[in-house]
């Protein structure tokens, strides 16, 4: 998730807009509730029969959802700043909402199978940790409000209303500190085991003492049985909407990150078959990256996703990236500044082919900037040599922009080590140490990372991981010996 410290005028007017349409429409899901459930005879009647409970919802869920504003305001801008990420958190709430009060409606004690979970389980994939928990807790209270207010049944208890708040919060809380170590769909699935945990054990501690002599045997049992349904239907959900939510919105989550880094994936694939130098790079640099994320603290999976992509650029003339000639040298036969035009397009090709393929815009902006503006030397001395002049050496350089990630500064660190090393004849600790040091210099002083907030700390961290990964992917081996050994008789 990126980090925002100052919202335009703009973004404020756009964001309060946001936040009024979305709140508007819990106000309507509201509406249509009471109107299916009190049928249009009595929907008037009951109008005026609930006039200061409604009023209650209404101030409520206005309170509430202003907030959520306050806290995204003061903790996490630019959530606000894209009409996208806003236009997500009520969506959900929607969802949520919607399947809350369809169970509600089909029998009293099945509004304990309400998929209590799915909210806090959405929000913990596309915002961060404490955003998450956050909406969880605002959802449980706006929910809690329309049960205690707008109750058209009347035969559903009061102490059901606080378990429900109390199970879909705890749910909601136990599905955010989880969420972490779910890599796959799978993974996902089997959470529903744990969710199962503290919906039960309220389930016992809360509605089933005190329902004693109401409920019958049978109805605590299906207490339980709602109970663990609720669970399940939390993780189904989830599983149904979230695909949707990452194709709508181009979500990054760990789930799709995954799938457009294997070998299916359309772009990798094309790179594998029509660039195998450039994806072999794109392998290891993936992995350095991956490893300097860790280190300092940035989503390691975003990073090695990133990192997959930002020499797409090249599958537009592989044969004229030198990782991928074999014999015969393209730029031999064709003019320095023929060269610098077909290097430096390769940035510039990749975020086209990466945003014409409907993938994640960070992935674009990390091709086009993984150079910056740095000079491409080889030809730059090339064309020195062929010149009685001096050059502009802008003319021989990348078109930028610099790193404006983290994320990109990685990659540009860890594209130029990982090329670099190859060259080196002697690949020992301290020379790849000495060398990368001298690569990650050279970018300070040339302005490359003035956009990205990188630390000098952080630097010296990727510059030591980088290092490590490099003499254990270019460790030097045993020399066989010239012996050939014949098959006896």
């Amino acid at each position: 998730m990126q980090t925002l410290t100052k919202l335009t005028k703009n973004d404020i007017i756009k964001s309060l807009v946001s936040f009024i349409a979305g709140t508007a429409g819990l106000y309507v899901l509201i509406v249509l509730m009471i109107l299916l459930n009190a049928g249009a005879s009595g929907f008037s009647e009951y109008f005026v029969k609930n006039q200061q409970a409604l009023l209650t919802v209404a101030v409520s869920i206005a309170v509430l959802e202003a907030m959520l504003y306050c806290y995204f305001f003061f903790e996490n801008k630019f959530v606000l700043s894209r009409f996208s990420k806003t236009t997500e958190i009520f969506l959900i709430f929607y969802v949520g909402f919607i399947f809350a009060f369809v169970m509600k409606y089909i029998d009293p004690l099945a509004q304990l199978a309400r998929p209590i979970a799915f909210v806090a389980l959405m929000c913990a994939t596309m915002f961060r940790r404490r955003d998450a928990i956050f909406i969880n807790t605002i959802f449980s209270l706006t929910v809690l409000t329309v049960d205690r207010f707008t109750d058209i049944t009347g035969i559903a208890n009061e102490h059901i209303y606080y378990a429900s708040l109390l199970c879909s919060f705890c749910a909601g809380m136990v599905a955010v500190f989880v969420f972490d170590s779910i890599k796959t769909r799978i993974q996902s699935v089997l959470l529903a085991f744990i969710l199962l945990i503290p919906v039960e054990v309220i389930n016992c501690i809360i509605i089933i003492p005190v329902g004693i002599g109401q409920y019958t045997v049978s109805q605590i049992f299906d207490i339980l049985i709602f109970g663990a349904l609720s669970c399940i239907l939390s993780v189904m959900l989830y599983m149904f909407i979230l695909p949707l939510f990452e194709t709508l919105f181009a979500e990054m989550t760990v789930f799709r990150l995954r799938e457009l880094t294997s070998d299916s994936a359309k772009l990798i694939k094309k790179l594998k078959e029509n660039a195998p130098g450039t994806y072999s790079h794109s392998v290891v640099v993936a992995q350095l990256v991956e490893a300097c994320a860790k280190s300092i603290g940035e989503d390691a999976e975003l990073a090695r996703a990133a990192a997959f992509y930002h020499d797409v650029g090249k599958l537009k003339g592989p044969e004229m990236f030198a990782e991928n000639q074999t014999e015969y040298n393209f730029h031999d036969d064709i003019t320095p500044e023929l060269s610098v035009d077909i290097i430096r397009s390769h940035a510039r090709n990749g975020a086209q082919l990466i945003k014409k393929s409907r993938l994640p815009e960070f992935f674009a902006d990390v091709a086009v900037q993984h150079h910056g503006t740095m000079p491409i030397k080889y030809f730059y001395y090339k064309a020195l040599k062929m010149s009685d002049g001096e050059l502009n050496i802008e003319n021989y350089s990348y078109s930028g922009p610099v790193p404006e990630s983290k994320i990109a500064a990685l990659i540009m660190i860890a594209d130029s080590s990982e090329a670099a090393t190859r060259t080196l004849p002697d690949r020992s600790p301290e020379k790849v140490e000495a060398f990368v040091r001298t690569l990650i210099e050279e970018r300070l002083d040339l302005g490359q990372f003035e956009n990205c907030n990188i630390t000098m700390r952080e630097l010296t961290i990727v510059k030591s991981t980088i290092v490590n990964q490099l003499t254990g992917v270019y460790h030097s081996r045993v020399a066989y010996p010239k012996l050939t050994v014949s098959k006896k008789k």
